[in-house]
């Protein structure tokens, strides 16, 4: 069974950088079925807020990772809209032409119903891009940490995608989000998700396979906060039909991403 994870940071607070690093972690992805990964970059390391230089660096690591192994790395480019319209744009277009970026990564830099977002839906209009954006429920242990003004909740990602329906949305880390997330963004054809974060949860990959249709869900890890034969364990033990397995563990990816 071919497995793509589309949500990891192999290099993550300046850790994992050095190539034997990266061989490492290529090889023990290989052995898990692994044939690509996704890397969102080091998105934590300059804080919540980075400055344009601050977020080219995030978007050159993961070019080093592509350098190292270009047919088992693809990225996401790491964009601040807080920064406006130019900077936004210009690393966006900075990130495709130079490392054929597959999409936009927003950590939590802002709420995702705040008016600059208005600058993410035109990167993503311009160069065709999904936008994967953090999303956790504020209630959560991870919504207590974080000021409500840069943490986002379903909701507000629901809200987001609602504004701009031709902008192909992935909300990420279904165990952070829940049952309540994937109800707020069931009638939201241009939503999707990723099954990232925490420890499996009873029920949780056939709820969303049920109610959003095993299209709209993506294998992620969150490597290397999270271990990746548990996330993969939690697709594999899901009662969902082997068709919807494999879905869920590639074939979205590669459709959603252009995958050979």
């Amino acid at each position: 069974m071919r497995i793509f994870d589309i949500h990891t940071h192999p290099i993550l607070m300046g850790s994992g950088a050095k190539p034997e690093e990266i061989k490492q972690l290529y090889t023990e992805g290989k052995a898990l079925g692994i044939v690509g990964m996704n890397s969102l970059g080091d998105v934590s390391f300059y804080g919540h807020c980075p400055d344009a230089g601050q977020c080219a660096k995030i978007n050159d690591g993961n070019g080093h990772l592509q350098r190292l192994f270009p047919d088992f790395f693809t990225s996401f480019c790491h964009l601040n809209p807080t920064l406006g319209e130019r900077v936004v744009m210009k690393e966006a277009e900075r990130c495709v032409t130079n490392f054929n970026s597959k999409g936009i990564k927003l950590e939590k830099t802002n709420n995702a119903s705040a008016s600059c977002m208005k600058h993410i839906a035109k990167a993503a209009r311009e160069f065709n891009l999904p936008v994967l954006q953090h999303t956790w429920t504020v209630h959560g242990i991870a919504g207590r940490r974080v000021p409500r003004s840069i943490q986002s909740d379903p909701t507000d990602t629901a809200t987001f995608a609602r504004r701009h329906p031709e902008v192909k949305v992935i909300m990420a880390h279904l165990t952070g989000f829940g049952f309540r997330g994937i109800a707020e963004v069931k009638h939201l054809p241009n939503v999707s998700i990723d099954t990232s974060a925490g420890y499996p949860e009873e029920g949780l990959i056939e709820y969303a396979v049920e109610q959003l249709g095993a299209d709209r869900v993506y294998y992620g890890s969150d490597l290397p906060i999270r271990e990746q034969s548990v996330t993969i364990g939690r697709i594999l033990g899901a009662r969902i039909t082997p068709k919807d397995r494999q879905k869920i563990l590639y074939d979205n990816a590669a459709i959603l991403l252009g995958l050979n």
